[in-house]
């Protein structure tokens, strides 16, 4: 089983083979070094797996690292390290933190969210809801933006979702009665799964929200991502949205 390396990828974007903001295909057979996953992210390539997306970072084991690629680690406090601790991850490129780094922490949640809106889209396409599955997968790809934005540091810059901004979708969220004809509600069983597994995805997305401002906060509470925080709000009210959008009739089957 072969190594895709932080190098390989190096020389393939200097040889031209890959370009930034491009994509690659990686062979079901290859494993993906966390370094290369990093320095992917940090250039905007997309990642695919013979046609598959990948969906969150590769874990590989030292020795397979060892064999194709020796590497010299960076810790935010000044070591430097020829291999790296099993306790340390990357924060970006070949600068290491301790696992529970309050930025990979909120790495670890935009995951987790991104795994459960998987799971709410394979249930949508149980449920014959082809607009909800693409609705779905808009957020998706918001949210790997808004990952990769954060390891490259870039902001976030203005953003629609379902053709509202951020400005909108709060609008939409707080005055649902005005857009969708149904009142504020507390969720129950009564409006159904579907309901249930939107709802669910709205508190991930608070708990993301609290994890990043944490993670992006200094030691009087300013913030130095304010555009994550927000990104992340607004996008906890898109799913109060969809939740009154579903209960509304908006949202039709195809069977």
């Amino acid at each position: 089983m072969s190594v895709l390396t932080e190098n390989d990828v190096r020389q393939m974007l200097a040889s031209g083979q890959l370009k930034e903001k491009g994509q690659i295909v990686v062979p079901r057979n290859k494993i993906i070094t966390p370094s290369a996953r990093t320095y992917l992210l940090e250039k905007g390539i997309e990642m695919k797996m013979e046609d598959n997306p990948v969906g969150e970072v590769t874990k590989v084991s030292e020795e397979y690292i060892a064999a194709d690629e020796t590497e010299v680690y960076e810790t935010i406090f000044g070591a430097k390290l020829n291999e790296k601790p099993e306790h340390m991850t990357h924060l970006r490129g070949n600068l290491l933190v301790f696992k529970d780094h309050p930025r990979i922490a909120f790495r670890g949640a935009i995951d987790s969210l991104e795994a459960e809106i998987v799971m709410t889209q394979i249930f949508a396409e149980k449920q014959h809801l082809p607009q909800m599955i693409k609705d779905l997968e808009e957020i998706i790809k918001f949210i790997r933006r808004l990952l990769r934005n954060e390891v490259c540091g870039e902001p976030i810059g203005e953003f629609t979702l379902q053709g509202l901004d951020a400005k909108e979708l709060r609008e939409h969220s707080h005055h649902p009665s005005k857009y969708y004809g149904i009142s504020h509600f507390l969720p129950n069983y009564k409006q159904g799964e579907m309901v249930a597994y939107l709802n669910k995805l709205r508190t991930l997305t608070r708990e993301t929200e609290l994890i990043a401002y944490k993670a992006f906060k200094d030691e009087y509470g300013q913030v130095s991502r304010e555009d994550i925080i927000k990104s992340l709000n607004r996008l906890s009210s898109l799913f109060w949205v969809m939740m009154f959008k579903y209960l509304a009739g908006k949202y039709k089957t195809n069977a």
